[in-house]
């Protein structure tokens, strides 16, 4: 399924400025990494929780998105998060996989892990389905 050209290149978004990479994209499971270094970071040294929620809907906006039809998107309606570990250098690793895959709206779970396979953050992420909006 063809879908429209991102009207911003994702290097130029948020994704390019924490350092997300997506690694597997299929209808069922998007997985990506993030960097944990002065970009993510929060004051004391430790990774954002902004910064994981960030990553989180990210992944599942790219899930939802492959979900949909020609000449719709997906938007955030709702995100949760609870932060289950601090951490303060490598990577992490998050998981989409779908709870919820509907006409007009999506939930996924979002399990973020770290460079150990050790739970850093649970999250969800409910997405609504609109029209294609292209300005």
């Amino acid at each position: 399924m063809a879908h429209a050209p991102l009207p911003v290149p994702p290097e130029k978004t948020l994704i390019g400025t924490l350092g997300i990479e997506l690694k597997e994209m299929t209808k069922e499971r998007v997985s990506g990494t993030m960097p944990v270094d002065s970009r993510t970071h929060q004051p004391f040294g430790l990774l954002h929780g902004g910064a994981s929620v960030a990553l989180a809907e990210t992944l599942a906006s790219v899930a939802a998105q492959l979900n949909v039809a020609p000449g719709e998107m997906v938007v955030g309606l709702e995100i949760n998060a609870n932060h289950l570990r601090g951490i303060r250098s490598g990577t992490v690793t998050g998981v989409a996989t779908p709870i919820h895959i509907g006409r007009r709206t999506q939930v996924w779970s979002i399990d973020i892990r770290d460079e150990n396979d050790k739970p850093v953050c649970i999250s969800r992420c409910t997405l609504a389905v609109i029209p294609l909006v292209t300005s």
